[in-house]
């Protein structure tokens, strides 16, 4: 059995309330027995150092932390301050392989813009690494959903293109879900015949157009997904704290 968490959306803009909000989750998770923690994207508001700066105190874990920026980050501060690495401005794309599991955390970002999508070079690199590893379970994680949550503000800028995405998974089978912030809400749906989890988000939550006339939920707690992956099969609990 492994477990992970996945937390999203943090949107860290350098000051208290925020960052109070991320250093709630992260003391519960950092106080559980996790193989590792996973967060997929939208880790500063404006991509300023200073806010990774903030990010990389936060995130400090005795887990394995694995990261991929949303549409809010910025590549060259997010690679020279979170990853220390020479500023860049390529697609961030990651694999580890963790406690038997490998972890593609792929860059789903189109700079300057609030939509997704995969690039050639990143499709590529997905197709690659999943082929390396064919013996084990595979997750694949991003910052975009591919498909529509029934959240029109979010439906909008979603991941677009998926049809190539769809199309690499299928000559996958070892791959058993993928994991996508950017929503503000805990969901699951299905996406090319694989469970789609949308972790919830921790500066905010969204509500569906039937809950409330405003979108954003500000007073909600912040949350987190906790995935248990055994025997091949993925059973996700949501958590607020």
């Amino acid at each position: 059995m492994t477990v992970f968490a996945q937390l999203s959306d943090l949107h860290l803009d350098g000051g208290e309330h925020r960052l109070e909000r991320a250093r709630r989750v992260m003391a519960r998770l950092n106080a559980m027995p996790l193989d590792a923690v996973l967060v997929t994207g939208d880790i500063a508001d404006h991509g300023d150092p200073a806010e990774y700066a903030q990010a990389r105190e936060v995130l400090e874990s005795p887990h394995p932390v694995l990261m991929c920026p949303g549409n809010h980050d910025v590549r060259e501060p997010y690679r020279e301050v979170l990853l220390g690495e020479a500023p860049a401005a390529a697609p961030i794309d990651r694999v580890e392989r963790v406690a038997g599991v490998l972890v593609a955390m792929c860059d789903s970002t189109v700079p300057g813009e609030d939509h997704g999508s995969l690039s050639e070079g990143t499709l590529a690199w997905l197709d690659r690494v999943l082929g390396e590893h064919r013996a084990g379970p595979a997750i694949v994680c991003m910052h975009h959903p591919p498909v529509p949550l029934g959240i029109p503000y979010v439906d909008e800028i979603r991941l677009f293109g998926e049809e190539g995405l769809a199309g690499l998974l299928a000559r996958h089978p070892q791959v058993v879900a993928v994991l996508t912030g950017h929503a503000h809400t805990p969901a699951a749906t299905t996406f090319a015949g694989l469970p789609q989890v949308v972790a919830p988000g921790v500066v905010s939550t969204l509500r569906l157009p039937a809950e409330a006339a405003e979108v954003i939920d500000p007073a909600a707690p912040p949350g987190a997904a906790l995935h248990v992956l055994d025997a091949g099969r993925l059973t996700t609990h949501f958590r607020t704290f």
